[in-house]
């Protein structure tokens, strides 16, 4: 009996879908995989000695999710909280497991299926943020876009500390004193 000729399946589509949002006037994108939801912004709790580029907490159905600004942590100038400014709340893998953040952004725009041909690699020089905080450039309807690599954007040593405290089983309050 004569062997069927293999078969090789289909590429997988080499396309993902990005949350596009605006910092200033440029325009940034973040896999939607790691997006729970977007809230609006109305306000934050300030902590004290939080690092700079966290502008603080808010509740979220009960629990303190840290808010990072992310013009400071790219070391941008901070825009204007306007009715447009959102938080993207993320779930983000680590090393001590998931954890939930939430980035303070001027405006969100779109959800944009951006193929793998689309996405130049992150350069070394000109760019307006760090190479290593980039997975790339997406070209999309003529236009640019920066995809943000989340792990990197939040794998500071000050955040990555935040996020152990929030996986971290809540401390037993103090015993009263008899």
């Amino acid at each position: 009996m004569a062997a069927l000729p293999l078969v090789t399946p289909p590429p997988p589509s080499a396309s993902a879908q990005y949350l596009t949002f605006l910092l200033g006037a440029d325009l940034f994108a973040i896999g939607i995989l790691a997006v729970k939801e977007i809230i609006e912004y109305n306000g934050v709790t300030a902590l004290p000695g939080m690092p700079a580029c966290i502008s603080g907490v808010i509740n979220l159905r009960g629990a303190a999710v840290p808010v990072l600004d992310l013009a400071r942590r790219l070391e941008r100038a901070a825009g204007a909280l306007t009715k447009r400014s959102c938080i993207i709340v993320l779930e983000v893998a680590a090393e001590e497991g998931a954890f939930v953040i939430g980035i303070l952004v001027d405006a969100v725009q779109a959800v944009l299926d951006i193929g793998a041909a689309d996405i130049e690699p992150a350069p070394s020089f000109g760019a307006q943020v760090r190479a290593e905080l980039l997975q790339g450039i997406g070209k999309v309807g003529g236009r640019f876009v920066l995809l943000l690599d989340v792990q990197h954007v939040v794998a500071g040593s000050e955040i990555a500390a935040l996020a152990a405290v929030q996986a971290a089983p809540p401390a037993a309050p103090p015993a009263a004193p008899l």
